[in-house]
């Protein structure tokens, strides 16, 4: 984990993300925290659970964009899921305890890709050296002929005859590497080098090359696995992959594909999966981020006119989780006592008042966001890293044609976005996307016809292409 301050893990938020201060902060502290928890004495350890936070606001505000920044900036296990999707256990759907092994899989091919980055260089010289056998194998007596581990196809070998007169597309000092007797292991260490030489100098790239690779084998009853067979101790893949091991099969690739599929199977060979399971669930229970998106759709009591398998009975199996328990995943137990959970939902309906008294009291934290109006549109518009009008200049700049948006232009934008808000449903930031594109139609779809030309965004244009639909208030609900 990155050791970010409070204040330091605000102005990256800052970035991307425009006001929400009282979020941003709430999200901080509880990220430093959890560094501050690490360097406690280890009884107290333990004894320090995670504040859960809860972030009301309407949507189109940013809450999901600052819990998904606040994991890329603690480069931990980072889970976003719809909390409207799960079902009460029983029932048909997901239950709850899926989100914690979708979790621990993130993890673990997280841990994995660092640990292939770790070995790249050793897996990246056994590549080579499975190159080089490929093209030039070394030539035996029958009675001392080996298994050969990937035999060379005759099209992979290089011949010095065919080279001479011509049959090989090969560059200049190619045609010198000899084939090597027997006898001859000096010559052939020394056309080895030769050949090591071109292959580092990129000069063999283009030649084409005969490898084999392994199928990968994926049982048919993998598609059950969403609901319940997941849960099995059993992992039904290694079973039937045990059963019916994979096929290889030979493909035909350029030499320096060849080199990238080749070096990922000796990562993959020289990674040790057992520690790479180890860190992944240490990292899972120690620094793992789940964000429940749309927890207001769950919040409310038992219905009426029978069970209701997405509200009540949810927020039950939810319960446990949040407290901390002992998860059966198929990387084993996992303990979810120091996870850190951050709740978001609109509340338009419901308020958070409604959710059982049990799962209120393991969110501790309430930070409302606040409703976007013009001024936060303008800014929203033009100074993020990842801004809207940034984006559409580059897609357009592919064209080559160059946008230019006066600031009267992104004045009349924002205003526009922020009366269409006002007079029909509240979306916030994702109404600049509907107004952006719906600006921008006729420039995208002849953007192939104007090449190289320079077209400038003002007040006048804006008002041209959108004013009539945005005083149409019936229209604007259908197109805006």
């Amino acid at each position: 984990m990155q050791t970010f301050t409070p204040r330091e893990i605000v102005s990256e938020l800052d970035r991307y993300i425009i006001g929400q201060n009282k979020a941003k902060r709430a999200v901080a502290i509880a990220l430093r925290n959890r560094w501050r928890r690490m360097r406690v004495p280890e009884e107290l350890k333990d004894e320090i659970a995670p504040k859960n936070i809860i972030m009301i606001g309407p949507t189109g505000v940013g809450k999901t964009e600052i819990a998904r920044r606040l994991a890329k900036l603690s480069q931990a296990p980072f889970l976003k899921v719809e909390a409207s999707k799960f079902t009460e256990v029983g029932y048909v759907g997901r239950d709850v305890e899926s989100m914690i092994r979708d979790l621990v899989e993130l993890s673990v091919n997280m841990v994995k890709e660092e640990e292939m980055e770790n070995v790249k260089v050793k897996a990246d010289e056994l590549a080579e050296e499975r190159i080089l056998d490929l093209l030039l194998p070394r030539r035996v007596t029958p009675d001392e002929q080996p298994e050969p581990k990937f035999p060379p196809t005759d099209s992979n070998v290089l011949d010095f005859d065919r080279a001479k007169t011509g049959r090989h597309d090969i560059p200049g000092n190619e045609a010198e590497i000899l084939q090597p007797k027997v006898e001859d292991t000096d010559t052939y260490d020394k056309t080895r080098e030769k050949l090591k030489k071109l292959l580092r100098e990129g000069k063999l790239d283009e030649r084409p090359l005969e490898i084999e690779t392994r199928e990968k084998n994926t049982p048919m009853v993998e598609i059950f696995s969403a609901s319940g067979i997941e849960e099995m101790d059993i992992n039904i893949k290694d079973m039937f992959g045990n059963l019916f091991p994979g096929k290889t099969k030979t493909k035909k690739v350029l030499v320096k594909d060849a080199r990238n599929i080749i070096a990922t199977e000796e990562a993959q060979r020289l990674v040790d999966m057992d520690k790479v399971v180890s860190l992944a669930v240490k990292k899972v229970e120690e620094t793992g981020i789940i964000f429940l998106d749309e927890i207001d759709k769950i919040a409310g009591r038992e219905s009426a006119h029978g069970p209701d398998v997405s509200r009540e009975g949810v927020q039950r199996d939810i319960l446990p989780i949040v407290e901390g328990s002992s998860i059966n995943t198929k990387y084993g137990i996992v303990k979810t006592d120091h996870i850190l959970f951050i709740a978001a939902g609109a509340f338009h309906v419901s308020k958070p008042s409604d959710l059982i008294p049990e799962l209120q009291g393991r969110f501790p934290l309430r930070v409302e966001l606040d409703s976007l109006d013009k001024d936060d549109f303008v800014k929203i518009l033009t100074e993020p890293k990842n801004a809207l009008v940034t984006q559409y200049v580059a897609l357009m700049e592919t064209e080559t044609v160059t946008l230019e948006f006066k600031k009267d232009a992104i004045d009349e934008i924002a205003q526009m976005a922020a009366q269409v808000n006002e007079r029909s449903e509240n979306i916030g930031a994702r109404r600049l996307h509907t107004i952006l594109e719906k600006l921008l139609d006729e420039i995208s779809f002849k953007a192939p016809e104007l090449s190289k030309k320079k077209i400038k965004i003002d007040r006048a244009y804006v008002q041209e292409k959108l004013k009539d639909i945005v005083e149409d208030q019936d229209l604007s609900k259908y197109i805006l």
